[in-house]
């Protein structure tokens, strides 16, 4: 297996993943203000929920352009690039999830008593649909090796490029999809 460094480095550390935190604190944040804000009715958390999901939705734009551009550098015969693309497609879910609860939510900024129930709904979706993506790209990292500096000995032991196994006693695998 080709090791796959990251095109975007700071201190020769991978930006996407020093990025991701914050879309991920941030929409984990929306939902929980949410559910806060249903099941107390206090309005603060609600503008938590709210500026939560707004800033999410920027973080994760943010985020989303390193990890397209490291992207760019798997080659399209690894598994990496599959698994990638899964990875992309299911951000791209949750960025639109989120971005559509602002739509909904801002709606009702001027409500004395905003409903709750979509605010929810669509942020658990967005986070549900975050883990699975999480998921994923955890796999890019542990399994496929993008952004991953390997010493002499961890490439040693590495699979031969051209014969590509994705066979470990060590590593569980992303599911084939």
């Amino acid at each position: 297996m080709a090791t796959l460094y990251s095109k975007i480095k700071v201190l020769d550390h991978p930006v996407h993943p020093m990025l991701v935190a914050f879309p991920i604190t941030l929409f984990t944040m929306t939902l929980v203000a949410f559910i806060v804000y249903a099941v107390g009715g206090d309005l603060t958390w609600y503008r938590v929920g709210y500026w939560a999901n707004v800033a999410g939705v920027i973080a994760a734009l943010v985020a989303a352009v390193p990890g397209f551009i490291d992207w760019l550098g798997i080659p399209n015969h690894l598994e990496g690039k599959r698994v990638g693309v899964l990875h992309m497609v299911l951000n791209l879910i949750v960025v639109a999830v989120f971005a559509i609860n602002l739509g909904v939510q801002g709606s009702y900024s001027d409500d004395v008593a905003p409903p709750a129930t979509f605010a929810v709904l669509l942020s658990a979706i967005g986070v549900a649909t975050l883990l699975v993506s999480g998921y994923l790209g955890w796999s890019l990292v542990q399994t496929h090796h993008v952004g991953v500096n390997l010493t002499r000995e961890q490439q040693a032991l590495e699979p031969r490029r051209g014969v590509e196994s994705h066979v470990s006693h060590d590593v569980p695998h992303a599911p084939r999809l």
